[in-house]
């Protein structure tokens, strides 16, 4: 262990590190105290708790080597503790499994269907009984980590009606007694789709993180990446699975050349492509060729192909435009999403010119699913720019630098509003 820390830079440390845990442990450590809880509000409070006893147990003994080992020990223990104190636990709550910590997690016939403790719970919150915004909110609430704001801004809804959505599924789970039990290996397909959605939310808010100084959350993408790896393991024929790897793996091959050197944003077609990691766009690409073969591909695979053919182009300029804008049209038949709609209409505008893609843009304005998403005004403001319509890209880059918090977008959007004539401060 580390020396004692005294003082306030003491105190400042060990939060640091507090945090830094919580950002990198949250995860491991809920699913090793369900494992011992049975329940998952328990498991939450319990690791809760671990998280706040850190604070002064680091700042007193130090901080340990592995704090994760810490936090997980200290949360299980916790646990324990509340099975001793309520011996009717059991007959009134509804078990995940058998609070024996020395058994493998899981059915007692397939105990070693999913091989990880975050894997197993986010295939357990995927209950089919819950609705499916229910499933995925409550899966990045409890196991990924994520606030109720970004999982909000993820579903493009406000902060209080997520809130409740959260709170709503943990009632149902409770007043219905739906069991936390690990599915079996034939469940586990209809609870595939919701699984793949929890992991693409959760490395999309790590891709940009919604508020903040830092533009990229790499433990949330890194994350991600490892959760699509070993569904991959567990599930190699779903053709889905390998198309959302695949799909991160081409979009994080960007991650080095986001921003300059002096951290100003930089957009695809700004980016150096010769720093772009090959490896992964090669490992992406084989994925994608795989998923494609045979049958009518789905909303992942979809979006990874669109992702090699950007990976693939030399320049913006030369992209495939026109197969991009092609594989748009089958997404939105697949997926439906006003995000694809909007992502669709910059491909219309590199195929059919600038003002084809800002009719389409302006048209999705109509749609209130995409009210106070800040790409949708960010779009047209540059829709807007390239049009030589300074007077209103003005007004659509204020909206979009009121709608962002995250500090890399606010200061590029701060930078395109004073070159169309606005004020060049950040607000």
């Amino acid at each position: 262990m580390t020396e004692p820390h005294e003082g306030d830079g003491g105190v400042d440390h060990v939060r640091s590190a507090v945090a830094e845990a919580y950002r990198r442990e949250w995860a491991f450590v809920l699913a090793a105290t369900a494992r011992v809880a049975g329940d998952i509000d328990i498991a939450e409070e319990c690791a809760a708790d671990a998280f706040g006893a850190a604070l002064d147990a680091w700042l007193r003994d130090g901080i340990p080597r592995k704090p994760g080992a810490w936090l997980t020990t200290t949360a299980r223990r916790r646990a324990l503790d509340v099975l001793r104190r309520e011996k009717t636990l059991r007959a009134k709550l509804p078990l995940l499994i058998e609070p024996d910590v020395d058994n493998a997690f899981g059915d007692a016939e397939e105990p070693d269907v999913i091989p990880d403790d975050r894997l197993r719970l986010v295939f357990t919150c995927c209950h089919p009984a819950l609705a499916r915004e229910a499933q995925v909110a409550l899966t990045l609430r409890l196991v990924c980590g994520l606030s109720t704001a970004e999982i909000a801004q993820a579903f493009l809804v406000s902060e209080p009606t997520m809130a409740a959505r959260v709170t709503r599924a943990k009632k149902k789970i409770s007043a219905a007694r739906i069991p936390y039990r690990v599915p079996g290996s034939t469940q586990l397909p209809e609870r595939l789709d919701a699984v793949l959605t929890v992991v693409h939310l959760l490395f999309t808010t790590g891709h940009t993180a919604p508020a903040g100084d830092q533009l990229v959350r790499h433990d949330l993408v890194e994350r991600a990446i490892g959760l699509a790896r070993m569904l991959l393991a567990l599930m190699p024929d779903e053709r889905e699975v390998r198309g959302l790897l695949a799909l991160m793996l081409l979009t994080d091959a960007r991650r080095a050349t986001r921003l300059d050197a002096e951290g100003r944003l930089l957009l695809l077609e700004e980016q150096d492509r010769s720093r772009w990691d090959t490896a992964a766009i090669e490992e992406g690409r084989t994925l994608v060729f795989e998923a494609l073969r045979g049958g009518r591909p789905g909303r992942f695979v979809i979006q990874a192909a669109i992702a090699a053919l950007h990976a693939e182009a030399p320049s913006w300029e030369v992209t495939d435009w026109r197969q991009i804008l092609d594989l748009y049209d089958v997404l939105l038949l697949a997926w439906p999403s006003p995000v694809v709609a909007l992502n669709r209409a910059v491909a219309v505008a590199m195929v059919d010119g600038w003002a084809a893609g800002l009719a389409e843009v302006q048209r999705l304005e109509g749609d209130p699913r995409l009210t106070g998403y800040r790409y949708l005004a960010s779009t047209k403001a540059d829709l807007l720019r390239r049009l030589d319509r300074p007077a209103e890209a003005v007004a659509a880059y204020r909206e979009a630098l009121a709608l962002a918090d995250n500090e890399a977008e606010r200061r590029f959007l701060a930078g395109r509003l004073a070159e169309v004539g606005g004020p060049s401060q950040v607000m």
